[in-house]
């Protein structure tokens, strides 16, 4: 199939519409008329992860988050974002990045799903021009009642993480959770209105933290990596049941810091 076959398609189930304004999202690098049969995915590109594309061979790139945010002047070999265009330019590589639509249409009911909520809802709506409200992340109860001490090991098994920080009461019961996945602090004001017990997120700093609890409100930070690196298999889930003819691989998940 061509590339441009495949967009339509992604922007059919996760539509760009859904996007943010401040974001990029779409086909960014490549020719939408080049002939495709292997799909990488990945949630960043990064110089190594455009390295072991190339040595699997794949021919077209998917990640969620997009390695071009702002208007660039030069593109040359200088900076690590341009090493990565001029690569992808030269292996005829063409890239495509879904980041907050598939976040609205994808990432917020997978999260959900990860942690078995039911009777889940959006946390904060973004659009309701359609037949129900859409926008970033999820609001459910847990399959029975735990501690938020439990519930932090609960996070790490499900999302297949080493570590995760738990701000509260350990012993406090938990039984409402949120969840947003990446960086979801400007979110919290969301999560109290819901009535959530504890928020699941990344990228939460100290004194967002504290003030928080303050607010009675626990937080477990599973980390934006640690929230979002279940992209690129649900993504290659997707592309497989619907094209069968077209090959898949998933980067090697490897987490970005290391747990001493």
């Amino acid at each position: 199939m061509k590339v441009y076959e495949l967009i339509e398609w992604l922007n059919e189930h996760h539509p760009q519409r859904f996007a943010e304004d401040w974001d990029n999202v779409g086909l960014l690098v490549g020719d939408d008329q080049k002939e495709i049969s292997h799909i990488f995915l990945a949630l960043d590109l990064t110089e190594p992860v455009l390295d072991e594309a190339v040595k699997t061979g794949a021919d077209m790139i998917l990640t969620h988050h997009p390695m071009i945010f702002s208007g660039i002047k030069k593109i040359n070999n200088h900076t690590f974002t341009g090493r990565k265009i001029l690569r992808l330019i030269r292996e005829d590589i063409p890239y495509f990045a879904m980041h907050t639509n598939y976040d609205v249409i994808g990432m917020a009911d997978l999260s959900a799903d990860y942690l078995k909520l039911q009777e889940t809802k959006v946390l904060t709506v973004t659009d309701e021009s359609g037949e129900q409200p859409e926008g970033f992340g999820r609001v459910g109860k847990l399959p029975y009642p735990m501690t938020l001490g439990e519930f932090g090991t609960y996070v790490k098994k499900c999302n297949g993480l080493p570590d995760v920080r738990v701000y509260g009461e350990l012993d406090r019961k938990i039984e409402m959770v949120a969840i947003c996945t990446g960086s979801g602090k400007s979110m919290i004001r969301d999560v109290m209105a819901a009535g959530a017990d504890v928020y699941v997120t990344g990228d939460i700093d100290y004194h967002t933290a504290i003030d928080t609890m303050a607010e009675g409100l626990a937080i477990v930070d599973a980390g934006h990596y640690g929230t979002e690196y279940i992209f690129a298999e649900a993504m290659a889930k997707e592309l497989n049941e619907a094209f069968p003819e077209l090959k898949t691989t998933c980067v090697s998940v490897k987490n970005p810091y290391i747990v001493l």
